[in-house]
């Protein structure tokens, strides 16, 4: 990733490039968890996974309601053979990965303005956060069914070791957000937990409650009770569209199975047990938290204005 001034916009015919940092500065949207990566937050860190279980089950869900009704009215062994081949490869590559140990999250200390990488066999980086590199990408393509556009949030991580090889220089994260506005959403839940504070973030999925939810009745069937108990309790209230929503998230995108893979698998989500970060997670007295540069205040002075100056803000 090329590393351009944080507000730099670089568009061309079919794409876009807003680079977002370093320096951290407001992207002008506000902080919307678009792919469930906030896995943990308290006032010293903010935990980010980049484990969606939501994505492949609804994707591979979606497809298969596609060749199954395809194939309810057609039925045609080349379309039956097709769907086994498009549905079946990702969904062992996505049984493959449920199979194997949860990724670990990246942590951003607050406090300290730090953010802890892990990388393989045990090892960590600690980067400062002034130095993180963040860029949504967005590109779109034509056919004949119309104008479709997607979009990522690249987070790129420095190795503060100077002597490090260079396959172990740089490390990027991508998210896979829809477009540029939804990864500046994604984007602005980081910049402004360590700019601003917890507070300012939106609710985030709970995992330890997710599985205390189920109260002992098993993963499967207290997964299917609680959808049921949802459903009638958005019926009792008159929630019509709630109640609805729920439904749809059952036939469309799997939404039992979501919740119960996303329990198995992140509830509790995995920590980083080294001794050393465990130490480093601790609080600290206000008087030693660490400060903005004086560039990056300076820049989001700067920033806020322009944004304050914008039509209809």
């Amino acid at each position: 990733m090329n590393i351009e001034a944080a507000g730099t916009t670089k568009k061309n015919l079919l794409s876009q490039q807003d680079y977002l940092a370093p320096l951290p500065i407001p992207t002008g949207e506000k902080p919307v968890d678009m792919v469930n990566m906030i896995w943990r937050k308290n006032d010293v860190y903010l935990d980010i996974g980049n484990f969606n279980v939501a994505g492949g089950v609804a994707t591979i869900w979606c497809m298969s309601w596609l060749f199954v009704s395809i194939n309810l009215i057609l039925f045609d062994p080349f379309m039956i053979m097709a769907g086994l081949i498009i549905v079946g490869v990702p969904a062992l590559v996505f049984v493959y990965n449920l199979a194997r140990p949860t990724p670990l999250p990246i942590r951003f200390n607050r406090q300290r303005r730090e953010v802890c990488v892990p990388r393989e066999d045990g090892e960590y980086w600690i980067v400062p956060w002034e130095t993180v590199t963040a860029a949504a990408t967005q590109h779109s393509s034509v056919s004949q069914a119309g104008k479709t556009t997607s979009g990522m949030l690249f987070i790129s991580f420095d190795n503060p070791d100077p002597l490090a090889p260079q396959d172990n220089k740089h490390w990027m994260w991508g998210f896979n957000c829809g477009g540029n506005e939804a990864s500046m959403s994604t984007w602005e839940c980081i910049r402004s937990y360590m700019e601003i504070g917890p507070h300012v973030l939106p609710e985030s999925n709970d995992f330890e409650k997710s599985r205390a939810s189920l109260k002992g009745r098993g993963l499967l069937w207290g997964t299917c009770c609680a959808y049921a108990e949802s459903f009638w309790l958005h019926l009792r209230k008159g929630e019509l569209w709630e109640a609805t929503y729920l439904v749809l998230c059952i036939f469309l995108f799997g939404g039992p199975l979501i919740f119960m893979l996303q329990t198995w698998k992140l509830s509790p989500p995995p920590t980083l047990d080294y001794p050393e970060i465990i130490e480093w997670s601790k609080p600290l007295p206000p008087e030693q938290w660490a400060k903005r540069s004086p560039e990056l205040e300076r820049a989001i002075i700067q920033r806020e204005a322009e944004l304050a100056a914008r039509p209809g803000s």
